[in-house]
């Protein structure tokens, strides 16, 4: 069965994305006393003794368009209503019912899914009487919380968990690949996602950085299932002038911590920056293994060798990454977007490949051959053998007399011949010396 989805509903400013953060145990959603910091739904798994589902953030009703967004987040809240199991009505205790409050309740009302009202901010046990304005709402019992400080929240997870059958909230193996979508801000990582799952996931503007929560969306495809981790895009540091957006940065570097493969966008209009440097820098840095993405292809006029001349700068300014496939695409027209899933499945296979180790000192053995250790300080480096010791990454211990003999650029050749006589396209590599000392 599928794991059930729960959505936190209410109006701007009365704690949603508190109690969500609470409830996950991790920072995941952005908090701030602006209305509309959370634009974007927001998923994550909590887990309550041994249950578990899916539980939604969205954006803070305002059902009057004021500004640039509040028809989006309308929107984006419309979908999240639709798709939930569970709906909980969030409402401040301390305001008491206000005519927002009757608005949402009759838009959830209509929706005809179950529903709890969620009383915040009461940090005593004595309940004031203004709390029991909202059972005139008319969805029944309601539940009296603080998110902030954490009272109630058990009684609340028990009362989540009694609504659904058992055998939905039990364990899932996830056998998911986590995919990050990374890069600066509108270069079409949302509209990529969207297209994917045929829905409007993401808010998708032309306003750069409408994205500002880190937003997981699960496809399927030839029965191999996928998450996307749509990210907010990284801006210069000079333009992180708010907490807000320094938050988008960190959930940034975060998406690509819990993800297997990075798909980083690079918008052809504009070619590879400075930006996009350090962006993906934090990728190889934590090897994670990745893919080149270049978007907007059909925005290019083409030559014989325009596709050729443009991968070929993107190496010379992405040195570290040349292990990373660079495919063209347009989201806009659906060009190559078979040949991008093409490229993930085999990045996939290659991040999980292991070099039998009979293999892996035969080709060690034939590359000292062509190219035999050099001596330092009359002392000749000895290379014992070689084994790989973890996949995802593929990580290789080398034992030597000495490690300090070691060149970096003898380490060079080595990861060379690796990639020579393996496929280890789109992954990086890790070796390790170590001094074994086997000689008297």
């Amino acid at each position: 069965m599928a794991r059930p989805i729960v959505s936190i509903i209410g109006r701007p400013n009365v704690g949603k994305s508190t109690l969500f953060n609470k409830l996950v145990g991790k920072r995941l959603s952005i908090t701030e006393d602006t209305p509309g910091i959370t634009r974007d739904r927001l998923y994550s798994e909590v887990e309550w003794q041994n249950n578990y589902f899916v539980l939604v953030d969205t954006g803070g009703l305002e059902l009057e368009y004021s500004g640039d967004f509040n028809k989006e987040i309308e929107i984006q809240a419309d979908i999240a209503i639709q798709s939930s199991d569970l709906i909980l009505f969030l409402v401040d205790g301390r305001e008491g019912l206000t005519n927002l409050d009757s608005l949402i309740s009759e838009k959830l009302r209509k929706s005809g899914r179950d529903i709890i009202i969620v009383v915040n901010k009461i940090e005593s046990r004595e309940t004031p009487l203004s709390v029991y304005d909202f059972y005139t709402l008319g969805f029944g019992d309601i539940q009296v919380i603080s998110a902030e400080q954490g009272y109630g929240l058990g009684d609340l997870l028990d009362e989540i968990v009694n609504r659904f059958p058992d055998d939905s909230l039990k364990e899932i193996d996830d056998d998911r690949l986590h995919i990050a979508v990374i890069g600066k801000p509108n270069v079409g990582k949302s509209s990529f996602i969207n297209m994917i799952i045929g829905e409007e996931r993401s808010i998708v503007s032309n306003i750069p950085g409408t994205t500002r929560d880190s937003i997981d969306s699960e496809f399927e495809r030839n029965n191999k299932k996928y998450t996307f981790i749509d990210t907010a895009g990284l801006r210069r540091q000079r333009s992180v002038d708010s907490r807000v957006e320094r938050f988008s940065v960190i959930r940034t570097l975060n998406a690509i911590d819990r993800s297997d493969i990075v798909l980083f966008f690079i918008d052809a209009a504009e070619g590879v920056t400075e930006q996009d440097t350090k962006i993906i820098g934090y990728a190889h840095n934590n090897n994670k293994a990745s893919i080149i993405v270049v978007n907007k292809w059909d925005l290019i006029e083409k030559e014989t060798n325009t596709m050729r001349d443009f991968e070929a700068d993107i190496r010379n300014k992405i040195t570290f990454t040349l292990y990373a496939p660079v495919v063209f695409i347009s989201v806009k027209d659906k060009q190559r977007i078979d040949k991008l899933f093409d490229l993930i499945d085999e990045v996939d296979e290659n991040y999980s490949f292991r070099v039998p180790t009979g293999l892996l000192n035969t080709m060690l053995r034939d590359a000292m051959l062509i190219n035999p250790p050099k001596t330092k300080k009359g002392k000749r480096l000895k290379i014992y053998y070689m084994s790989q010791v973890t996949t995802r990454p593929p990580k290789f211990l080398i034992y030597v007399n000495d490690e300090e003999l070691m060149h970096f650029s003898y380490l060079r050749f080595i990861e060379n011949k690796l990639r020579e006589s393996f496929n280890f396209r789109g992954v990086p590599i890790t070796l390790e010396v170590r001094s074994r000392r086997f000689d008297v």
